[in-house]
């Protein structure tokens, strides 16, 4: 079959498929997200047993809230970046750093008010910094290592130059009010690297798990802008 991509709202994130050969979804969905899953596969007329595998970009609690549903549902297997295993498999991962005043303030008051309650879930595939194609599924693209928002932070990079990148970006009213990096990380310098690599390898449409899709020439300006004298 042609390859194709949907996108899916599962509460406050976006999760993705992959449909090529077989097929592969992006992220494990908000907390309360699941009902939201079960509809968009209805809607696109899709089984849940075509699905091959759950593909986190990382394992942070509204990427993995609703994973151990879909994982049943499907019966998929999970990957992650290794070092990301042990919070999708305890589902008790931490809260990422704020980066400016607004994530600061945010994280504050998740760290009071945030508590979902995560079913931890077996991961088969802890790949590591080299990442992995996606061809043995039949999609056009690869597994990129992408560190800095998480410590195991991976992006899926189509030959095409569609970008799936998690939290590496940002287009949501309650993060951001524009496009662009995120306002969560732990170490923005290596988010910045990561985006040099996907720009480097042919990023050209950004994908990320809140809010739509924005052209990569936004964080190009973001970027430039940082280290403008």
């Amino acid at each position: 079959m042609a390859f194709t991509f949907h996108r899916i709202p599962v509460g406050i994130d976006n999760c993705y498929l992959l449909r090529g050969e077989q097929t592969v979804l992006v992220d494990g969905g908000a907390p309360g997200g699941f009902p939201d899953f079960e509809r968009g596969l209805q809607a696109l007329g899709i089984d849940p047993a075509e699905i091959k595998l759950i593909l986190l970009t990382h394992a942070h609690a509204d990427h993995i809230a609703a994973l151990a549903q879909m994982k049943t549902l499907t019966g998929a297997p999970v990957a992650v970046h290794r070092n990301e295993r042990a919070w999708a498999e305890s589902g008790n991962p931490p809260l990422p750093p704020g980066v400016n005043l607004y994530g600061k303030i945010m994280i504050g008051l998740a760290k009071r008010l945030y508590r979902p309650d995560i079913e931890p879930v077996k991961v088969e595939r802890a790949f590591g910094d080299e990442g992995f194609s996606l061809a043995e599924y039949g999609i056009p693209g690869q597994v990129i290592f992408t560190p800095g928002h998480s410590p195991g932070s991976a992006s899926i990079l189509l030959d095409s130059g569609e970008v799936f990148v998690g939290d590496t970006a940002m287009n949501a009213w309650f993060l951001r009010l524009t496009p662009g990096l995120p306002i969560l990380a732990e170490d923005m310098e290596k988010v910045i690297e990561s985006w040099q690599t996907l720009i480097a390898q042919g990023a050209k449409t950004i994908y990320p798990a809140h809010g739509k899709a924005f052209p990569v020439e936004v964080i190009r300006r973001e970027i430039a802008g940082r280290f403008k004298v």
